[in-house]
């Protein structure tokens, strides 16, 4: 069986509602864009070959058989394609019973259900009662999974015209559902859950810290590093994988962020895009959370602020004690890794997909967040060096 990844992988975060008027709008209307599945793309180290589509006829077929009171023209007519870009499976907005609507997720081969990672990941999720969209059918030998419609409203698109205060509300609403998430490790240990079987591990951590080396360096610059130069940087890259992939494992959303949280009908945050869920450090989903995709460096201030009230909610959900000074050393680790992951994103999708309006915007604003953090640690001394040299170059600007 291939493993499918949903989401928004290429996304890489979004902002916060401290930061509203740095706030980017969408490259596309929010009336174009399903909740869980609107901006799916392929992943950056993968590509594509397009073809000829066979999902629109598999789902008319499908939905004939579901609804045979409506003819096939009819439905056909109704059947709203979401997918903006090339990917291994499609979206759709699809007419369901009782005059409703659903989302359906087109695969492009026949899988076997008890081992999909989107159906195991949401059968742990709905099972520790976090709010995950609901199945409503699948019918593996056509690729097909039919979930509920939770509409268009991502949380990114509410905080444009959200207050403060509501933004900040939603934003604690955010990290207390990150808490939520780490309560059902042992869950899914128990279960045999997929996500209990992978892990941010250190052969993970560094082919996401190599991607970026590949492709800034290489893809988005143009240049190659002198063979001390990349000896020493790898080294140091080396180091903090190997450091992180010692830390504590509890259950990560792994893109966690407010283009992968949608506000339903009734006001309430909805979690989508889970299915790469996976064991990593505590402080992954909230660094995502925070500090991916920014357009301007945090301050410190604000970071500690929202790191104790994750500590808090931990607390709330009967989870283990971790110390505060502890954990802001961690989550300064994680916001490097994961910053440089970013930026090889960034830099892949303006060099190699021509992407650039979109991306490239958020390489120079990440290393500084990069910057910050291992300032602090005083660590990664060539790291640093190499940042404060190429934050200089023009293409940066």
């Amino acid at each position: 069986m291939i493993q499918l990844q949903l989401g928004f992988v290429l996304q890489i975060g979004a902002t916060l509602p401290q930061y509203k008027k740095r706030i980017q709008k969408p490259p596309a209307p929010a009336s174009a864009r399903p909740h869980n599945i609107l901006m799916s793309q392929t992943s950056p180290e993968t590509t594509i070959q397009t073809s000829v589509s066979t999902a629109r006829p598999r789902l008319v077929e499908y939905l004939a058989r579901r609804l045979p009171n409506v003819g096939e023209a009819k439905l056909n007519g109704k059947i709203v394609h979401l997918t903006p870009d090339a990917s291994t499976r499609e979206y759709f907005r699809i007419p369901w019973e009782r005059k409703k609507t659903a989302v359906a997720a087109v695969y492009p081969e026949a899988f076997d259900p008890q081992v999909h990672p989107f159906l195991d990941i949401t059968r742990l999720f709905a099972e520790a009662r976090l709010p995950v969209p609901e199945i409503l059918d699948v019918e593996p030998q056509h690729g097909i999974i039919v979930q509920e419609d939770l509409g268009d409203k991502q949380l990114r698109q509410v905080y444009e015209t959200a207050s403060d205060e509501q933004q900040e509300e939603y934003l604690e609403r955010a990290i207390g559902l990150i808490a939520r998430i780490q309560a059902a490790t042992e869950m899914a240990h128990a279960a045999n859950s997929i996500a209990s079987r992978l892990a941010f591990d250190e052969a993970k951590l560094i082919w996401e810290l190599e991607f970026f080396v590949q492709h800034f360096f290489g893809s988005f610059l143009g240049t190659e590093l002198k063979h001390g130069e990349q000896a020493t940087l790898k080294a140091e890259l080396n180091d903090l994988a190997a450091e992180l992939a010692a830390r504590p494992r509890t259950l990560c959303h792994r893109d966690y962020h407010t283009a992968n949280l949608v506000v339903d009908k009734a006001g309430e945050l909805r979690i989508v895009d889970h299915q790469d869920a996976r064991m990593g450090p505590a402080s992954y989903d909230l660094v995502s959370l925070l500090l991916d995709r920014q357009s301007v460096v945090p301050s410190l201030a604000q970071l500690r602020e929202h790191r104790l009230l994750f500590l808090e909610e931990r607390r709330n959900s009967n989870l283990p004690a971790i110390d505060p000074d502890d954990f802001a050393r961690e989550f300064r680790l994680m916001t490097v890794q994961r910053g440089l992951k970013a930026v090889g994103t960034f830099s892949y999708q303006t060099a190699v997909c021509g992407r650039g309006e979109m991306y490239k915007q958020y390489i120079r604003p990440t290393f500084l967040i990069v910057q910050q953090a291992a300032e602090w640690l005083n660590r990664f001394p060539k790291l640093r060096a190499m940042i404060h040299t190429h934050l200089k170059d023009e293409k940066l600007k």
